[in-house]
C-alpha cells in the first residue's frame, strides 16, 4: 500500500478544495492512504511543504494540488513554472515521487473549476510512480 502526502495550495479554495477531494478519492481508489495533508496559502509555498513530506520515512510519494487563476500574466506563468521546477528538484533530491496537479495559469475561476480532475491525476500519478519504484 502506498502512503501519500498531499499538499493543498489554497490560493482559490473554490477550486482547490474540490481538487483535494478528487485527489483523496483517487488515492483511496488505488488503495493508497493519505498519511498527511498540508495546506499552504499558494502554489509558490508548495515546494517547501512537499519537501517536508518527502523527507518523512512514512511517505512514499507526494501529490501537490492547487490553482493559479489570477490571469494570464507573465507573473502567473513564472510562478507556475518555478513551482513545477522546484517540485521536480524536491522529487530528485529526496528520491520520492512528487507530482503537481494544477489548474491554470491564465484561467478564470470557472475554467479552473472545470479542471478539478487535475487533483485526481496528481494523486494517481504519485501512486503509480511510487509503485513503479517499489
Amino acid at each position: 500500500m502506498v502512503s501519500l502526502g498531499l499538499v493543498v495550495a489554497r490560493f482559490n479554495d473554490s477550486v482547490t478544495e474540490p481538487m483535494a477531494e478528487a485527489a483523496r478519492e483517487a488515492a483511496a481508489d488505488r488503495d493508497a492512504v493519505v498519511v498527511d495533508e498540508v495546506s499552504v496559502p499558494g502554489a509558490y509555498d508548495s515546494p517547501l511543504a512537499a519537501d517536508r513530506l518527502a523527507r518523512r520515512d512514512d511517505v512514499d510519494a507526494v501529490a501537490v494540488v492547487g490553482a493559479i487563476v489570477t490571469g494570464d500574466t507573465d507573473h502567473d506563468r513564472v510562478i507556475a513554472n518555478a513551482t513545477a521546477e522546484k517540485l521536480t528538484d524536491v522529487s530528485l533530491d529526496r528520491d520520492t515521487p512528487v507530482t503537481f496537479g494544477v489548474s491554470g495559469p491564465g484561467m478564470s475561476g470557472a475554467e479552473a473549476r472545470e479542471r478539478i480532475d487535475k487533483g485526481a491525476d496528481a494523486a494517481r500519478a504519485a501512486v503509480d510512480l511510487a509503485e513503479a519504484l517499489d
